[in-house]
């Protein structure tokens, strides 16, 4: 028990010396509170990275390494992968344009600078049969023999099939234009050979008797030779062929069908040359035969011969059709010009009265 003393004044009052230990245990008490304070924020405090760790992070670096050079290092860091994700990404992309760009269907120059303008800067596709039809001399032929020159000289293999003029006598016609005709014949990429329309025309009529009215062999064995597998085939032409199956229209059809088709199978491009009285999509002179084989054919381009209202006449040239792949419509000037070969002007639109013939 506590003893209580009095003091002069009357007062009640603690042991003398009992305020200086007071005092003292308050001391003691804030001291405690304060190394309690300072655990509390080291446990509650985010914790620092070390200059240990900066030190080994900025190893081999050269630097002195301190927090603001590592975040701006972070920061660049960050902006290289992101600009590395969008170079893949983009290269990604070209990637998929290429894989699609190489599944478009590859095509030819005609070797025609000025018909190739109006092909809107692509070309004829390949593998696909394209009828060249028009007037005698509207320049089928020669523009045939541009397109054979253009393959030659990349060293592809030409088949020119002739119902019409001797083997002679076309390559003469390409030597007159400044075409090495002869170089191409020495090399083997260019084979002209002549065929009789009516030896097809009678060989299709036995073996359409012998298989009870249907066509069931190959082309092939009738007309394109069995030794030669050329990328570019010319027959010329389709008129010679359906005379001779004169009066027999519906075999001419099954026949063409039949060759189209081959041409087709075996990926072999061709440009089939057809001599016409009058154009015949204008309305004159189109029998059901041209009906028939201007549906097989991917394409038609036309030659017509001009007669203007001043009683001149010229040429000219159109793309009538040409399935997959766009071009442009019109018909433009075309002329034959000595030791040159045909010249087509695609800005030269046909203007003012003229006839078509």
């Amino acid at each position: 028990m506590k003893k209580v003393y009095m003091n002069k004044k009357g007062f009640l009052g603690l042991p003398f010396g009992s305020g200086k230990k007071k005092e003292e245990k308050k001391v003691e008490n804030k001291e405690n509170s304060e190394k309690s304070d300072i655990e509390i924020e080291k446990k509650t405090a985010k914790p620092k990275e070390s200059e240990e760790t900066i030190k080994d992070y900025k190893a081999g670096l050269g630097e002195d390494p301190t927090i603001e050079t590592l975040t701006e290092e972070m920061k660049i860091a960050k902006r290289i992968a992101k600009e590395y994700t969008e170079e893949e990404g983009v290269s990604k992309k070209q990637e998929e344009s290429d894989e699609s760009s190489s599944k478009e269907v590859p095509t030819y120059k005609t070797g025609i600078a000025g018909f190739d303008v109006l092909l809107g800067g692509g070309g004829i596709p390949c593998s696909t049969s394209v009828l060249v039809e028009g007037g005698p001399g509207s320049g089928k032929t020669i523009f045939c023999l541009h397109v054979a020159q253009s393959f030659c000289e990349k060293g592809k293999k030409v088949l020119y099939m002739s119902f019409e003029e001797p083997e002679e006598r076309l390559i003469q016609h390409m030597e007159s234009f400044g075409m090495p005709a002869k170089k191409y014949v020495e090399n083997g990429t260019l084979i002209v050979r002549r065929f009789n329309a009516l030896d097809i025309a009678r060989s299709v009529e036995a073996l359409l008797s012998e298989a009870k009215k249907e066509l069931l062999i190959e082309v092939q064995p009738i007309l394109i030779p069995q030794d030669i597998e050329p990328d570019l085939v010319l027959i010329d032409s389709l008129t010679s062929i359906a005379s001779a199956f004169s009066g027999e229209d519906n075999r001419f059809r099954i026949y063409m069908e039949q060759m189209f088709r081959y041409l087709e199978n075996n990926k072999m491009s061709s440009l089939l040359i057809r001599e016409v009285a009058n154009p015949g999509h204008i309305g004159e002179g189109h029998s059901a035969s041209d009906e028939a084989t201007s549906f097989l054919s991917d394409g038609i381009i036309v030659f017509y011969n001009v007669v203007l209202n001043t009683g001149k006449r010229t040429r000219a040239i159109e793309i009538l059709k040409l399935r997959g792949q766009p071009f442009d419509r019109r018909i433009v000037e075309a002329e034959i010009i000595n030791k040159k070969g045909l010249m087509v002007y695609p800005k030269r639109t046909l203007k003012g009265k003229y006839t078509l013939t």
